[in-house]
C-alpha cells in the first residue's frame, strides 16, 4: 500500500491522472494473431488497455506532443519512488547530468540504428539543435542554407548564430505539394553556393509532414564539402529509418512525439569525426575528455533521470508491439485521412498523393471554415488537434481510431456550414 501511494503521489506531480488506472502496470499486450485476424479490434484493445486516454477523447496532435502509454507512466513513477527511497542498485545516484548512461544509450542506439558513443540524451530536439548550431565553428560570411519549411526551434538557433557571428542564412522555398522527392533534393542541392558551410533541413517537416530524401541530399552535400544537419524530430517512431543510414553529420530527435516517451527527453547524434569538432554549450566536469565522445554533451548538471527511464520504456513498448506493425497502422490511418480530405471540394491538399512522401502526418488547407467555430466544436466534441486555423494538420498514432477521423471531418464540415 505504501509503495502504491508513493507512485500515486509521483503521478500527481507529473500531471498524470491520479487513479489506479494510471498507477498500475499495464496488462499484457493482445495476441499478435489478433492484429492479423481483426486489426481494428486489436488496436482498440491497445488503446483501451495500454493508454489512459478517455474514451471520449479524439487525439490527433502527436506531431506536437505524443501520448505516453501506461508502461511509460509506470516506469517514470516507479523510478521516482525508488530514487526517493534511495533504493538504487550499487548506491547509484537517481539522476543524470554527470553520468554517461552507457546501458541506456546502448539500448536507445539499437532502436535508432546507430552506435552508442555517437548518441547523447538531451531535454528535447530544440536543445539538441541549439547545441549543434552553437557548437559548429562558423565565421562571418559563412552561409547556412535551409528550407522554408523548418520549425522555429530548428531555424532560430541559426538566426542566433547570425546575430552573434554574422553568418548568412538563406531559405530555399519548397512547393506545396512538391512534385517528387527528387524535386526536393534538386532544389536543396542546387542551392549550395561557394559560401555554404551548412545545409540544414528536416527529415520530415513539422507543418506538412513531407518526407525528404535525406540520404540523397546528404551525400551530395558531403561531396561539396558541406556539413549536413538534420532535424529528425518527426522521423523516429513515425517511419522506419536508421540514423546511420541517413548520411548526415548531425541529427536532433524528439522521442516524445512518435516514440511514446514522456516530455523532457531528446536526442543528439553525430558522426564520430563531426562530434570531435563540435563545441559543447553547457558544461561541467568531463566536457573536454574526447574519450567520452557523445557523452560529453550530456555533462549538463543534475537532471531527472526518471524521464529517460520512461523513454526506454517507450522503446520497449514499441518493440513489443513491433515497429513495422506500428508504422503500417499509423500510415494506413493517415492515408485514410488524406483520402477523406481529397473528397472535399473546399480542401487543398499539401500532402502529395505519393504515400512514400508522408508517414502519419497529413496537412491540407480549408476554405470557408470558420476557425473560431471549428475550435469551439473541437472542444465540445473532445477533439484535440492544432488550434483553429485554415490549415489542418492531422497526425495519427496507434491510439487513433477510425471513428476519430470520422468525427474530425464531420466537425470540419459542420464548421463550414455555419
Amino acid at each position: 500500500m505504501e509503495r502504491r501511494q508513493a507512485i500515486l503521489a509521483a503521478a500527481g506531480l507529473l500531471g498524470m491522472p491520479v487513479s489506479s488506472r494510471s498507477a498500475v502496470a499495464a496488462p499484457a499486450l493482445p495476441d499478435p494473431a489478433l492484429a492479423e485476424r481483426d486489426p481494428d479490434k486489436y488496436w482498440a484493445r491497445i488503446r483501451r488497455e495500454q493508454f489512459v486516454l478517455p474514451e471520449a477523447r479524439a487525439f490527433m496532435n502527436n506531431g506536437s506532443l505524443g501520448v505516453a502509454p501506461k508502461p511509460v507512466l509506470h516506469a517514470v513513477a516507479d523510478f521516482l519512488h525508488r530514487g526517493a527511497a534511495m533504493a538504487m542498485p550499487d548506491q547509484e545516484y537517481p539522476r543524470w547530468g554527470y553520468e554517461d548512461m552507457d546501458a541506456h544509450r546502448g539500448e536507445m542506439a539499437a532502436y535508432l540504428g546507430c552506435k552508442r558513443d555517437q548518441l547523447a540524451f538531451t531535454h528535447n530536439a530544440t536543445e539538441a539543435m541549439s547545441v549543434i548550431a552553437n557548437g559548429i565553428d562558423l565565421r562571418s560570411g559563412d552561409e547556412v542554407v535551409m528550407t522554408n519549411q523548418e520549425h522555429g526551434s530548428g531555424k532560430n538557433p541559426w538566426f542566433l548564430k547570425r546575430a552573434r557571428v554574422g553568418i548568412t542564412v538563406r531559405e530555399v522555398p519548397i512547393p506545396l505539394p512538391p512534385s517528387s522527392q527528387d524535386d526536393i533534393a534538386d532544389r536543396l542541392i542546387s542551392a549550395i553556393g561557394p559560401s555554404t558551410r551548412v545545409l540544414f533541413f528536416s527529415a520530415i517537416t513539422t507543418a506538412t509532414g513531407l518526407i525528404f530524401p535525406v540520404r540523397k541530399i546528404c551525400d551530395a552535400a558531403r561531396a561539396k564539402g558541406v556539413i549536413t544537419v538534420v532535424d529528425g524530430a518527426h522521423l523516429n517512431g513515425q517511419v522506419a529509418a536508421r540514423i546511420e543510414d541517413l548520411g548526415c553529420d548531425y541529427y536532433a530527435g524528439s522521442p516524445h512525439k512518435w516514440m511514446f516517451a514522456p516530455a523532457g527527453c531528446g536526442i543528439l547524434w553525430g558522426r564520430e569525426e563531426a562530434l570531435e569538432k563540435l563545441w559543447p554549450v553547457i558544461v561541467t566536469g568531463g566536457w573536454d575528455n574526447p574519450a567520452r565522445k557523445a557523452a560529453r554533451f550530456m555533462s549538463v548538471g543534475t537532471n531527472n533521470r526518471a524521464i529517460f527511464e520512461g523513454m526506454l520504456a517507450g522503446v520497449r513498448f514499441a518493440n513489443a508491439i513491433g515497429p513495422e506493425r506500428i508504422y503500417a497502422r499509423i500510415h494506413a490511418l493517415a492515408r485514410e485521412a488524406r483520402e477523406r480530405a481529397e473528397k472535399l471540394p473546399f480542401v487543398k491538399l499539401l500532402t502529395p498523393a505519393d504515400d512514400r512522401m508522408y508517414g502519419s502526418l497529413v496537412t491540407f488547407e480549408m476554405s470557408g471554415v470558420d476557425p473560431e467555430r471549428f475550435s469551439k466544436l473541437c472542444a465540445e466534441r473532445k477533439i484535440w488537434t492544432l488550434p483553429g486555423t485554415a490549415r489542418m494538420r492531422v497526425s495519427t498514432h496507434i491510439h487513433t481510431r477510425r471513428s476519430d477521423i470520422e468525427t474530425l471531418f464531420r466537425t470540419i464540415e459542420d464548421a463550414r456550414k455555419a
